[in-house]
């Protein structure tokens, strides 16, 4: 059962997806599905692909064009910027919830990509921090 959080026609007595909790929807994958394809793509190829375009292409160029001026706790613009379209990004094959959830990691990668000056570093962390999502979340969900 969840609630509603004043979700229009959800009541917050009716039976729903276990995997479901409040407003986040849980994505468990079964343990013979780890190392699939699938698996590898969310894994692997995804923080690669995202990287090179949200940091690579969007922050270096922002970066180069604003001249790293400093904003909201010492974060350049060009972080922010990314920031937010990286989490607008998630809005077309997402929920709201989840692309809000993407919006501290962002932030990560984005500072990572900085402060090494490079986008492979923010590349292994996404990696780390996607692969490490989805074994903890399969662990909790068996």
């Amino acid at each position: 059962m969840r609630l509603s959080f004043g979700m229009r026609g959800v009541s917050p007595w009716q039976k729903v997806d276990p995997n479901h909790i409040g407003l986040f929807a849980f994505q468990p994958l079964p343990r013979h599905a780890m190392w699939s394809p699938a698996f590898l793509s969310i894994a692997l190829w995804q923080p690669v692909f995202e990287e090179l375009l949200f940091r690579g292409i969007v922050q270096g160029h922002l970066l180069q064009s604003m001249a790293k001026q400093k904003t909201w706790i010492g974060l350049p613009t060009s972080n922010l910027l990314t920031l937010l379209l990286f989490s607008l990004a998630h809005l077309v094959s997402h929920s709201i919830s989840w692309s809000l959830l993407v919006f501290v990691p962002s932030l990560c990668f984005g500072f990572v990509r900085d402060r090494f000056g490079s986008v492979y570093p923010s590349i292994a962390l996404h990696a780390f921090y996607n692969t490490g999502y989805f074994l903890i979340i399969e662990a909790v969900a068996t």
